[in-house]
């Protein structure tokens, strides 16, 4: 028996069954699932190629000479297709979004873009443009390494461009910038904004308020410093995040100019235009208390909102998001869209995927919309 061959199909079968049904269950297994399905759920193709040039190299050598071969190889055609069915699922994600942008902002507010095929297919995991610089390390406070912030900015430093600022996820307690939601920050660094890509304090040394604190620091360097990039000085300012840092992105929209977040720098402005929240657990903050929920603070005033989940996150139930849309929808003069993408995992917004790439085209148009009633 072809050994080699028989790893590379039986490894085939379980990220296909991993990206199918996610475990939420034992740990163990659970750690195994959810990066297999980190990975592989959003760039299939890569199971996909790999298990057609190892078939392709076991035929070649002589290897499918048995039964249990030739068994193998009908693994390999099945897991074949269930890859299929995983790319298929995050191709359906744009049928999602356009009609959620529609319902929420107006007929006609989504347009569709072909899918930038060669990225999808061929490097999805290179984010990098080359017309987009990025401008490492910059500090914005005084908590060493924890407060320094990415800039990118197109290379031609076109004049009047927009704000995001991103803060990434990791439970409050790991994680950093520039790792994640970088597909977008140089999709929109391309077009001439202005992106941000922030570290923040993480528990256990530090708790609410100090994440929050450090986000409104954030947004208050992006106003006195983004126009040395390129931004318009009275740009829009855009809030966004992945997961805890989705929570943080919807903390700092819901509570503008507070200064009880704004210890030092009460009088600078930390209101934004929109908040774009990604995978986001938008419940309560470890200690418990309501006031540190989304769903608590909203407010007739609070900014439109953009909260795309996926519908089989291991992480995250898709009613912890339900929660703050059906909230804002309640109270908010400004529109909430909601994207339930189908066969999303957490975490989707790593590569370029046809279902991130997709989700893409939604913010851009979101942004358009938020930016044009803006200038009304």
């Amino acid at each position: 028996m072809a050994v080699g061959y028989l790893v590379t199909v039986t490894t085939a079968a379980l990220i296909v069954v991993f990206c199918l049904y996610p475990v939420r269950g034992p740990k163990p297994l659970f750690y195994v699932g959810y990066r297999l399905g980190l990975v592989f759920n959003e760039v299939p193709f890569l199971a996909l190629y790999a298990l057609v040039a190892s078939t392709v190299l076991a035929y070649a050598e002589g290897d499918i000479a048995t039964v249990a071969d030739r068994v193998a190889v009908g693994l390999a055609v099945v897991s074949a297709a269930g890859l299929g069915v995983v790319a298929r699922r995050g191709m359906r994600t744009a049928s999602v979004v356009g009609p959620a942008l529609d319902e929420a902002l107006g007929a006609g507010t989504s347009t569709r873009r072909p899918p930038p095929l060669g990225r999808i297919l061929l490097r999805p995991v290179f984010r990098r443009r080359a017309d987009v610089r990025r401008v490492g390390d910059l500090s914005y406070g005084d908590a060493g390494r924890r407060n320094l912030l990415d800039v990118y900015h197109h290379r031609s430093r076109p004049e009047g461009g927009s704000v995001l600022i991103h803060f990434h996820g990791g439970h409050y307690d790991q994680g950093r910038k520039n790792t994640q939601s970088l597909p977008l920050l140089y999709r929109l660094a391309s077009r001439g904004w202005v992106c941000i890509s922030a570290n923040y304090r993480l528990r256990p040394e530090f708790s609410h308020p100090d994440h929050l604190i450090d986000a409104k620091k954030v947004i208050a360097w992006a106003r006195e410093h983004a126009e040395e990039y390129g931004a318009d000085p009275s740009a829009a300012v855009f809030v966004s995040g992945s997961s805890a840092g989705g929570h943080m992105a919807a903390l700092a929209a819901l509570t503008p100019n507070d200064p009880a977040y704004q210890p030092g720098f009460e009088d600078a402005d930390t209101s934004v235009a929109a908040a774009v929240v990604l995978n986001g657990y938008l419940g309560v903050y470890f200690d418990g208390n309501p006031a540190t929920s989304p769903v608590n603070l909203v407010r007739p005033d609070a900014p439109p909102f953009l909260i795309a989940h996926g519908d089989l996150d291991e992480l995250v139930e898709t009613e912890n998001p339900k929660a703050l849309v059906t909230a804002l929808r309640s109270v908010s003069t400004s529109p909430v869209v909601y994207a339930e993408l189908p066969g999303g995992h957490h975490a989707f917004d790593l590569f370029h995927s046809f279902r991130f790439e997709a989700l893409i085209d939604g913010i851009e148009d979101f942004a358009a919309w938020v930016k044009t009633r803006r200038a009304v």
